[in-house]
Formats: structure tokens, sequence, C-alpha cells
């Protein structure tokens, strides 16, 4: 049998996308077929298709990191999940398809507080904010969290997550569109990263005293204005360089004001260690559940639209996230 799919057949960028059917691939022990209702478009889809990318798969190949569906066929040994379960889930790719097969181990169950769009972008951002904000960070109630990048999939999640936990959260976004989103997020505040005040507007927001904890996707020139924004023993974490550019941090500066740079990377934290990732998994379900770090969807796309989809992200249009919509034909 065949199926559809999102194809990138060259590392030239979104343009590079067609719409191709594949022949269905033998599953192995502990696989799951699943048929894919949506595709939650993250980042680092767009920069797979440039090669840009830390994990560079040549082409062709299919990008997406992670959906929601089905289950329409399990291999030899999973007990898990059953013929027609709701899941979500994802990988480092193969998502932006009509089917996909993964290891059983890479899907949950679906929250029935979630829709199949919301489901199909919630893991991604939700991993990402939890390990960040919880595991990394340690935020605690009462301190002060700056979101850079607050109006993209993965911000908006450390918005919620940060306000959930009881912190006093403000968020940049470039537009007065974007700053709104991010207010009704749960955001205390919204500034423009923009303004050449910025550090200053951050400070006064804070009596003085500066940000405890600094979550930055973005990178660039506005990674160095925020560690202007953080106080006397914050912890600066960086989650990528949405911006195109990789900073270089001041180590005197950071010395100076004793705060520390947290690299972070959710997935292959996991990967690496089982027991967080099953303390995770412990974890998110219960938020999944509460609605916790509900996304919001600003373009939705059919599966013939992947190209234009990317295109949304690339031309920072999207407020939160971008999903691909599949019905299949």
């Amino acid at each position: 049998m065949s199926y559809r799919a999102a194809v990138c057949t060259a590392l030239t960028g979104p343009e590079s996308i067609d719409i191709k059917t594949r022949e269905r691939a033998p599953m192995k022990p502990g696989e799951v077929r699943i048929a894919i209702k949506a595709a939650g478009l993250n980042f680092p889809d767009l920069l797979m298709t440039y090669g840009k990318y830390q994990f560079r798969p040549d082409p062709p190949f299919i990008p997406g990191m992670e959906f929601s569906g089905e289950v329409i066929e399990v291999g030899e040994g999973v007990a898990a999940f059953k013929l027609g379960e709701a899941v979500m889930g994802g990988g480092k790719g193969d998502c932006i398809a009509e089917e996909t097969v993964v290891s059983a181990v890479a899907l949950v169950a679906k929250p029935e507080a979630l829709s199949w769009e919301e489901a199909a972008c919630w893991r991604a951002g939700g991993v990402t904010a939890w390990h960040a904000l919880h595991d990394k960070a340690a935020l605690r109630a009462g301190e002060t969290l700056l979101v850079l990048g607050a109006a993209g999939g993965v911000g908006m999640a450390a918005v919620s997550l940060g306000k959930y936990l009881g912190a006093i959260v403000i968020g940049t976004g470039s537009s007065a569109e974007k700053r709104a989103a991010i207010l009704a997020a749960g955001a205390n505040h919204a500034l423009d990263p923009a303004d050449p005040e910025l550090a200053a507007k951050d400070k006064e927001l804070t009596g003085g005293k500066g940000c405890d904890v600094v979550f930055d996707p973005v990178g660039g020139e506005l990674s160095i204005t925020a560690t202007r924004a953080i106080g006397w023993g914050g912890r600066f974490l960086i989650i990528g360089f949405a911006s195109g550019t990789t900073p270089s941090f001041p180590a005197n500066h950071a010395l100076i004001k004793g705060y520390s740079l947290i690299g972070l990377r959710a997935g292959e934290a996991s990967r690496r260690d089982a027991d967080l990732a099953a303390r995770t998994g412990v974890e998110l379900k219960k938020l999944a559940e509460a609605g916790i770090m509900r996304p919001h969807i600003s373009h939705r796309l059919p599966l013939e639209q992947t190209r234009e989809a990317l295109l949304v992200l690339e031309r920072r249009e999207s407020i939160g996230r971008v999903v691909v919509s599949i019905n299949k034909q």
C-alpha cells in the first residue's frame, strides 16, 4: 500500500518540498503504524530543509517532528496500544505524511482535553518548556521569567508553564498583535524586542533587580541584550537560534553578575536518560490532561500546502503554532 507525504528533495529550503507517493515500509518489532490526523511544524523542520539543523538528514526525506493520529497497525511485542487508539508522538522526522511508523515508546495517548491539531503541536513545546523551567532552571513561584520569542510555539509554551508554576512572566513579541497574544497566553507583561530600552524596562518591571530566568530560543543580538536584563545569580537558558545567529556571550559579564549559561536539548536529554524520560512523561501527561500549555494555532494548512506552511515560519508570520492537517485521499 502507498501513502502521500511532504518530501524534501534538496537542501534548498521550503521550495524543495513536493507531495509524493511513498510505499509502506514493513514494521519491526516494537513499532506502531499511525494514520496521521495533523502534524505540528517546528522551526527545526524549516532548518532541516536547508541542511542547517543539528540533525541533518540527506534528501529525499520527510520533515516533521510531531503528530497526532490513530493507531492502524501494531508490531510484534506491542501491548501498550490498540487499533483505533488516539495518540500523539514524534521523532526526528517522517511526520508530515498520511502515515508514519514509530517506536511504541515514542507515543502517548492523546488527552481528551486536546483536539487533533492541538495534540499535534503540544508535545515538543511541552517537553522543551518543562525540561527548561523545571529540570534546568528550577523556576520557583515568585521569580521573574523573561521569555524571548514568546509568540513562537516553544515561547508560548514557556509563558504558559511559567505562569502555571507561579512566576512573574515577561515576554517579547515583535508586533502589537504578537504582544497581545503573549498576554493572552498568561504573561504579565509583553515588550518589543526591538526597543533599545528593553533591558532597562525589564529591570524597571522587576524593581531594579533584573529577571531570575531567561528562556532564549532566539539567539543573536537579543541574547546579549537579555544578559543585561538578568539579575544576580540568574539562569540563562539557551534553547536555540531562531534568529539564525549564534551569540557570543561575554564570559566576564557572566562572572561579574554570577549568572549561569545553561544549554538545553530536551529530546536528547530524554534519549540519554531513561529515568528522566519516564519522569518527564508522567508530568507531561498530567499537564496535557489539564490543558496546560494549550497551543495557540495561528495557521492551519492542508498537506498539499506544506511548502507554504514552512514559508509562514520562514516569514515569521505565525503566532504560536503552524499545523498541517492531514485528510487522506
